[in-house]
C-alpha cells in the first residue's frame, strides 16, 4: 500500500454552549482541520486536529503548511506501521506535535483498515465494553453551573469538570465548587479546572476553602512547582493537564507528587503513537488517566475512544465525547453518549468517516 494524496479541509465547529475559562480564555467557534490520506488501494485514512491557540501553542492555520512540509516523506510511502513513519517525520521536522497528530491518526486508521481490525485491537485490545465520560461545565454564574451539572447528572454523568477563574473571583470559585458538589451529592467525582490560569495565592485560597469537601483540583497554575505548593497547602488530589505533554513532563509531575490523574490529549502529545507511550507510562506509575483531545468532532473522538477502550479500566479515569459538545457532526452515525458512557465505533479502522457533502472541496491537497 502506498500513499498517493493528502487532502485537507477546514471545518468551523461551534460549541453548543460557549466555554469560558480562566485568563479570559473562551472556546466558542473553533476551526477543526480534517486530513484524508488516500492510497493506491482505494482506502482512505482520516485524521482530525482542532487546536485552541490560547490553550496550547498550536493553531489551525499552522497545520496545512506543516503538513505540506512533511508531504514529500509521506507520498509514495507505506502507511502501515505508524510509529516508523512518525520517527522519520520527527527527524524531518522537530516539534509541531499538533500538526503531526492529524497525520498519525490517519496512519493508524489505514493500518487498522489494512489489518481488517478495529483500531483498539492494535493498541492493546478492547478492555471495556464502554467508557465513563466526564462533563465539562463552562465557568459562568454558580447557579447556572449547578443547573448544567444537574442536567448532566440526569443523563447519567457521574464525573464533573467545573471550570474556574473566568471572573478572577476566588470566592465565586469556592461557590462554584461547593454548589456543584452539593448538587450532585456524595459519590460522583467533582474537580475544579483553572486551565493554568490562577496564581498560587488565589488557587490556594480556593483549595483551602473546599478542602473539607470531596474535590480534586486540575491544573491550577502555570508551573508544576506552583501546583505542588497548592496541593501541599490543601491536601487535595490533583490532575495535570496542560503541564504534561511528553514523557519528561509526565516524569517530572510524578516526581513532584502532583499527578493523581493526568489528561492525555492526542494533539498535545503528537497523535496516537506518542499518547500510547504516555498511556503505558501512566500504567506503570499507577496514574489515573483521562484519554481525550483538545477539541474536535467525530474523527478525533473516535481515535481517543479506541485508545481509551484499550486502556486498563482500573486506571482509566474517564474519556470525552468531544463531538457531543459541538456542531456540525462530521459523521452523523458516529457513537454518542448514553447514560454517562460511550463505546468506540464499530467496524474496521477508526470506524468513522466524514460526510463528503459537509467537507466540500479541500482547501489544499498534495500528490
Amino acid at each position: 500500500m502506498k500513499i498517493t494524496r493528502l487532502s485537507l479541509w477546514h471545518i468551523p465547529l461551534t460549541s453548543h454552549k460557549a466555554y469560558y475559562m480562566a485568563g479570559g480564555k473562551t472556546c466558542d467557534t473553533v476551526t477543526s482541520v480534517v486530513l484524508g490520506l488516500e492510497t493506491d488501494t482505494g482506502m482512505t485514512g482520516w485524521g482530525e486536529v482542532c487546536p485552541i491557540p490560547h490553550y496550547l501553542p498550536a493553531y489551525a492555520e499552522g497545520v496545512v503548511p506543516a503538513v505540506e512540509y512533511m508531504a514529500p516523506l509521506l507520498l509514495g510511502s507505506d502507511p502501515v506501521g505508524p510509529e516508523a513513519v512518525m520517527t522519520r517525520l520527527n527527524a524531518h521536522l522537530q516539534g509541531h506535535s499538533y500538526a503531526k497528530s492529524i497525520i498519525d491518526i490517519a496512519l493508524w486508521d489505514l493500518t487498522a483498515q489494512a489489518a481488517r481490525l478495529p483500531l483498539y485491537s492494535l493498541l492493546g485490545g478492547r478492555q471495556a465494553k464502554d467508557l465513563p465520560l466526564y462533563h465539562s461545565i463552562t465557568c459562568v454564574a454558580p447557579e447556572e453551573m449547578v443547573q448544567m451539572a444537574q442536567e448532566a447528572y440526569r443523563d447519567g454523568i457521574r464525573q464533573f469538570q467545573v471550570k474556574l477563574g473566568a471572573d478572577n473571583n476566588w470566592e465565586a470559585d469556592v461557590a462554584r465548587l461547593t454548589m456543584v458538589r452539593e448538587a450532585v451529592g456524595a459519590g460522583p467525582l467533582v474537580y475544579g479546572d483553572w486551565n493554568c490560569g490562577a496564581n498560587q495565592l488565589d488557587a490556594t485560597r480556593v483549595a483551602r476553602a473546599v478542602a473539607h469537601l470531596d474535590i480534586m483540583l486540575e491544573a491550577p497554575c502555570p508551573s508544576m512547582e506552583e501546583c505542588a505548593a497548592v496541593r501541599a497547602a490543601s491536601g487535595l488530589a490533583m490532575k495535570m493537564d496542560e503541564q504534561v505533554r511528553d514523557i519528561p513532563t509526565l516524569m517530572k509531575a510524578h516526581h513532584l507528587g502532583i499527578m493523581d490523574a493526568a489528561a492525555l490529549k492526542l494533539s498535545k502529545f503528537g497523535g496516537i503513537s506518542a499518547t500510547r507511550k504516555a498511556r503505558d507510562l501512566c500504567l506503570t506509575f499507577g496514574t489515573r488517566m483521562c484519554v481525550e483531545d483538545t477539541w474536535g468532532s467525530d474523527i478525533t473522538t473516535a481515535a481517543l475512544l479506541h485508545l481509551a477502550a484499550s486502556t486498563d479500566p482500573r486506571l482509566l479515569l474517564n474519556s470525552c465525547d468531544l463531538s457531543g459538545y459541538v456542531y456540525p457532526r462530521l459523521d452523523g452515525a458516529a457513537p454518542v453518549r448514553h447514560q454517562g458512557r460511550i463505546s468506540p465505533p464499530e467496524g474496521i479502522g477508526l470506524g468513522v468517516s466524514p460526510d463528503p457533502d459537509l467537507l466540500g472541496a479541500p482547501i489544499a491537497h498534495f500528490d
